[in-house]
């Protein structure tokens, strides 16, 4: 019986990693980190901070007062244009 159960044991073992790959097949593998990257396309001039490009302007105004005080939002975002 012993040896039994470790038959069993890399049964599971094996079952485990050929769900493993299934659901990585499934899935795609694909990572949505480039296109984030890809995505980051306002930039703060004053620290080159960026953004997505669908940040709303509420949010840029809320880096430009909390990051830079004194300077004016057209300063930060000059080519900034809202997403329509």
């Amino acid at each position: 019986r012993a040896s039994n159960k470790m038959a069993r044991g890399q049964q599971k073992i094996q079952s485990q990693a050929k769900a493993q790959e299934k659901a990585k097949a499934a899935k795609g593998g694909i990572s949505q980190l480039k296109v984030n990257e890809k995505a980051m396309t306002i930039q703060c001039k004053v620290c080159l901070q960026t953004f997505l490009c669908t940040t709303k302007e509420k949010e840029l105004k809320e880096h430009v007062d909390n990051k830079h005080a004194k300077k004016a939002f057209a300063e930060c975002f000059p080519n900034y244009a809202p997403p329509e």
